[in-house]
């Protein structure tokens, strides 16, 4: 997930202006900052909504300030909406469109639901930064309002899963295998961790994994990067991988590889 240090935070207009989301029986969610021109998360240039409370604790977390929903502040779905219908032209001649991600948006799932309706009445593209951890928390009909579901898959063992985030794998192993079923859009997200995830078998298990489903469009391997370890300082947490370096290239090549070899388009 990206690096919230360019986010801003949510600057909200009058209520006024969207009410696409009013019917639902959520009014208002947590919401920790939004980037306008997101160029990563999705296709084309996209209004990107990180919403607070996240129950992974992953090592490599360059958001530890997202975990608590209570980080972010209450915010109004019409205002979420009507900040987003501002854009709305932008996005839709770029092609763009809104992601929601976090922390992890499923924490929230009505209030997902709410911003993803009034996404759509607007004629704009969806996505859903997502662990998948929760995805019994997404409904079909909250689903049905997504048009990409970026699925950001850990570890490919169980043992290293949970070793990683603190919690079994198993529950994103059924929600990829459901969206599957769906036949729903996914661009897989693989962070390169050496000596955590750089393992040629594992990424071989995700690889082989990830081309049984039928659904992957692409594969995104995303070097780890320390642009976050100054956030846990400042919670004073523990930080785990002071010491760990970036990937190298040639890391970061033989990864893709190995994805490509599976037979998936990998960026």
């Amino acid at each position: 997930m990206p690096d919230t240090d360019t986010a801003t935070v949510v600057a909200c207009p009058s209520r006024s202006a969207a009410t696409a989301g009013r019917d639902f029986a959520v009014s208002e969610g947590w919401v920790h900052s939004t980037e306008t021109f997101g160029t990563t998360d999705g296709p084309g240039i996209r209004y990107i909504l990180f919403l607070s409370g996240c129950p992974l604790r992953c090592q490599y977390c360059h958001n530890p300030d997202t975990w608590h929903r209570k980080d972010g502040t209450l915010i109004a779905v019409e205002d979420i909406l009507a900040d987003i219908a501002k854009y709305r032209h932008f996005f839709a001649r770029g092609r763009g469109g809104v992601t929601l991600s976090g922390g992890e948006p499923l924490v929230q799932p009505k209030f997902c639901q709410a911003i993803l309706r009034g996404c759509k009445e607007m004629g704009l593209h969806t996505a859903l930064d997502t662990s998948g951890y929760l995805g019994k928390q997404a409904d079909d009909a909250l689903l049905d309002d997504v048009d990409l579901v970026l699925l950001d898959i850990k570890a490919a063992s169980g043992r290293k899963y949970r070793s990683l985030t603190g919690v079994p794998i198993d529950p994103t192993i059924r929600f990829a295998e459901r969206l599957a079923h769906r036949d729903q859009p996914v661009w897989l997200r693989y962070v390169l961790v050496p000596g955590l995830t750089d393992s040629l078998d594992d990424i071989e298990a995700m690889a082989t994994f990830a081309a049984t489903l039928g659904n992957v469009e692409r594969v995104d391997v995303l070097p780890f990067h320390q642009m976050g370890e100054h956030k846990w300082r400042e919670l004073g947490l523990p930080y785990r991988l002071a010491g760990t370096p970036t990937p190298t290239p040639e890391m970061v090549v033989r990864a893709r590889e190995t994805f490509r070899a599976a037979g998936l388009l990998v960026s």
